[in-house]
């Protein structure tokens, strides 16, 4: 039921992507509101029953509802899991920014592709070189692939029907919403929901990292995701980070002017400064870990089927 459920979402998507999902997020957006209003009075303990409070009634009704739907009949849970992963896996739902800047690239438009990237990381990108532009998108699109595709697809087949998806995106978005990046004055209210999540993404990062390097440069990926991901201010990114640069050969990290600022970052990967030919390896590099994956699936569900 997992793998037919995963096949078929990443087909639906590919042939009618989900790109905007504004009114979902504004939904998100006026729940996580009111849940905070509510609770917030600037302590740790009132973000984390806040949390609870959010993610729990979801996730439960998520899995009631596809307990009916199985009860019921095991196609309607199939239709059930497969709008889920629709709603929330969203494999093409940041693609065009990358195809829009690896179009820019290749036709040598760098004002554009500073244009899109920004509008990517909501960030001012004007002082970015073409060397510099590749690197932040080669970056973004290995956290895009692991936050909206790899992280999803673990939970979804840890936990039954939708309800690991579900799980994981509404404690993303949490984390996103309350973060004292996002929402100053809420550094300790949003204790608890950075916590939460960096302990969801903790094992996932680790199996997207390993799924990389399975499918490139093998010793270069183990040896830049041992010596490396720690460096980075987020472990698990800097898991898969560090592990996708050593995959494909080229070096991610390192110091870079945006919004008028230096920001000092550590350096990643190895190989090549970063640039158009990178970005196909890392279409490649994706791809073909996600079919590692379903290919693992495949044989769990056989070996399920045969014991």
């Amino acid at each position: 039921m997992s793998l037919l459920s995963l096949v078929a979402a990443l087909l639906l998507e590919q042939w009618r992507p989900l790109a905007d999902r504004r009114y979902l997020y504004r939904l998100l957006a006026r729940y996580a509101g009111s849940l905070e209003g509510l609770f917030n009075a600037g302590e740790s303990q009132q973000g984390k029953i806040a949390w609870l409070v959010a993610v729990l009634p979801v996730v439960l009704a998520a899995w009631l509802a596809y307990a009916l739907a199985y009860r019921a009949s095991p196609v309607v849970a199939f239709v059930v899991n497969v709008a889920a992963l629709y709603l929330t896996m969203g494999f093409r739902q940041r693609s065009h920014f990358f195809t829009d800047i690896h179009a820019a690239l290749k036709e040598d438009d760098i004002a554009t592709a500073r244009e899109v990237l920004g509008a990517w990381r909501q960030e001012n990108c004007a002082e970015l070189d073409r060397e510099a532009i590749a690197r932040l998108t080669l970056e973004e699109a290995l956290i895009s692939s692991h936050r909206y595709v790899f992280g999803v697809i673990f939970w979804f087949v840890l936990l039954p029907g939708p309800t690991g998806a579900i799980l994981y995106r509404l404690a993303m978005f949490l984390d996103g919403r309350w973060s004292e990046h996002a929402s100053p004055g809420l550094e300790r209210f949003s204790q608890f929901a950075r916590s939460a999540f960096a302990a969801l993404d903790w094992l996932p990062a680790r199996f997207t990292a390993g799924a990389f390097a399975m499918v490139g440069d093998f010793e270069d990926a183990v040896y830049c995701w041992r010596t490396q991901a720690a460096t980075w201010p987020d472990r698990a990114l800097g898991t898969v980070l560090s592990s996708g640069a050593g995959a494909i050969g080229v070096r991610l990290g390192m110091p870079v002017v945006v919004g008028g600022k230096l920001l000092d970052r550590p350096a990643l990967g190895l190989g090549d400064p970063a640039d158009v030919g990178h970005l196909d390896s890392l279409v490649g590099l994706v791809w073909r870990a996600l079919v590692v994956w379903l290919l693992v699936l495949l044989l769990v569900a056989l070996a399920g089927v045969s014991g």
